[in-house]
């Protein structure tokens, strides 16, 4: 059970609803759970989530450009930029506030979903693995 409210903690907190699941982790970490159990579930769960936000992004871009928020040209704009930089913008994607956002913006660019979900996994499992070892190690 608790491996599954990591998961579902890990997941609402990658999508665009503010929310933490370090905490947890660094609660359960404590409680001596199994560490790579815990870093499998935040991750798949982090990971789940920004792959939400990707869809949302892809699906609404017709919405956003009827309503007036994004014209299609600057998404062209954007696309290009993205195609050539967003790699790295995507390994920012573990970064509270700007890193639900820029999951969703790459749907909207319609971001290759095959390297989105590799750098994705990468930037999560990377944030999960260094707080692990911080609270192992220094706490």
């Amino acid at each position: 059970m608790v491996y599954l409210i990591l998961f579902f903690t890990s997941f609402i907190s990658a999508t665009l609803f503010p929310m933490g699941s370090e905490a947890l982790l660094i609660f359960d970490i404590n409680e001596g759970h199994n560490i790579y159990l815990l870093l499998f579930f935040a991750t798949l769960g982090n990971s789940l989530g920004s792959t939400v936000n990707y869809f949302l992004g892809l699906k609404g871009e017709e919405y956003i450009v009827k309503k007036g928020f994004l014209k299609e040209k600057k998404i062209l704009q954007y696309k290009n930029f993205f195609d050539r930089f967003g790699g790295f913008a995507l390994l920012l994607s573990w970064m509270p506030i700007i890193g639900d956002p820029i999951t969703f913006i790459a749907g909207i660019l319609k971001y290759d979903f095959k390297k989105f979900l590799v750098l994705v996994v990468l930037a999560k499992f990377g944030r999960y693995l260094f707080l692990t070892l911080t609270v192992l190690y220094f706490i």
